[in-house]
């Protein structure tokens, strides 16, 4: 008997995805976002010119655009490019939103990436030669802030179990954890003493394997331009952003659980589950529901951040609040 493929709930036709090119009232909703034009035009050239530098983005610029996964596919339209890259939580370049300018000075090339922990094959790969000999595709994916806002973003890159293949990780290996640069010099926000530098986030084994979790090295048919977390980041659509660590430097398998960064510092608001749940409210706020970045409409969260049907199995038996914090 042939095998039925049933689209989950969230996919639809990719044509109901808009292009990033075609929206109406660019200026207005910049304006309410508290971004001028000059403002979005002052860091877009910045990185254009970034691409055709000796740098991350201008060393694989020729792997882009990959083609699109349509089974990734979501009935939102996609948040324009002028929109998402110049509103960015990115806490190594500041506590606002508006760091695109300053992370501009982030160096991505040579970028090493060390692989180990307990895995078979530690390593340490150039992120060019990663990103070369890793299967690039493109999905679009919600992105579901804890702060209440969301976006929709096609993000270019691998599922992160091929890299779990690539590294072939002991069977006593229970979590992944991922660890982002520490450089002051070029990171204003990592002389702010008081965070606990690097940044770092874990997930298990199982949250690593499933399908959508993806790592990222490219954004709107681009190399990743290094406000969005250059030259590699993790996208995990059914967690809030946070987990979602950027700039990732170093990739480790253990038995022991980490700490992340936000949980060190505020366990009881940033856990190390963090999965989308409107049902569970942080404790300063309301996650009911969230503000679609492009349009400031107010729209119902869902549970899992609408990828239920993917990763639900994952905690079977483990549902309680501590799995949203």
């Amino acid at each position: 008997m042939p095998a039925i493929h049933r689209r989950p709930r969230w996919a639809v036709a990719e044509h109901a995805a808009t292009p990033e090119d075609v929206f109406a009232n660019r200026r207005t909703i910049l304006k309410g976002l508290g971004l001028g034009m000059g403002a979005i035009a002052g860091v877009l050239p910045r990185m254009a010119r970034a691409q055709g530098g000796d740098d991350a983005a201008g060393r694989t610029a020729a792997l882009y655009p990959a083609e699109r996964n349509t089974a990734y596919t979501i009935e939102r339209d996609v948040t324009p490019e002028d929109v998402s890259s110049a509103y960015n939580n990115f806490y190594e370049f500041g506590s606002h939103k508006q760091i695109a300018r300053a992370a501009q000075a982030l160096p991505t090339h040579p970028w090493d990436i060390e692989i180990d922990g307990l895995v078979e094959k530690p390593m340490t790969i150039a992120f060019e030669d990663l990103a070369k000999r890793m299967p690039l595709e493109e999905r679009l994916y919600r992105h579901r802030c804890v702060e209440a806002w969301s976006m929709t973003v096609p993000w270019t890159g691998f599922p992160l179990s091929a890299l779990l293949a690539l590294a072939s990780p002991l069977s006593s290996a229970r979590y992944v954890r991922f660890e982002t640069f520490n450089d002051p010099s070029v990171a204003g926000g990592q002389k702010q003493v008081w965070y606990p530098w690097p940044y770092v986030e874990g997930v298990t084994m199982e949250e690593a394997a499933n399908d959508l979790a993806f790592m990222v090295t490219g954004v709107y048919g681009k190399p990743l331009a290094k406000q969005f977390g250059a030259p590699l980041r993790l996208a995990l659509p059914w967690k809030y952003g946070f987990k979602s660590i950027k700039s990732i430097r170093r990739i480790s398998f253990t038995e022991e659980r980490p700490v992340s960064f936000w949980e060190e510092i505020a366990a009881s608001e940033y856990g190390f589950w963090a999965n989308v749940n409107p049902q569970v409210p942080h404790p300063r706020w309301s996650q009911a529901e969230e503000r679609v970045l492009h349009t400031g409409e107010t729209v119902p969260t869902q549970l899992f951040n609408g990828y239920g049907e993917e990763v639900a199995a994952l905690y079977a038996g483990l549902e309680n609040e501590q799995l949203y914090r």
